[in-house]
């Protein structure tokens, strides 16, 4: 009897262990790039980023724990837009 139970024990140690590891994993932080065709001190350029922030928000994306957000601001400068 203690065969067995010592098969079972392994049995479903194995069966366990893939969502054990899985369990364990990092998350991956995510990277976005925003390009916006405003300067950076323009109020009409930080209320679109800020949207855009509370957007993600919603859909459970928080930037510093599993997002993060590089704003470029591209002004009037038409080569860089």
């Amino acid at each position: 009897m203690r065969r067995r139970a010592f098969i079972e024990g392994i049995a479903a140690l194995v069966t366990a262990w893939p969502f054990a590891v899985r369990a364990q994993q990092s998350t991956t932080v995510r990277r976005v790039g925003v390009l916006m065709n405003y300067r950076a001190d323009e109020p009409e350029g930080q209320a679109r980023v800020k949207a855009f922030t509370q957007g993600i928000q919603k859909l459970g994306w928080s930037e510093g724990s599993n997002l993060r957000i590089d704003t470029r601001w591209a002004g009037t400068d038409s080569d860089l837009s």
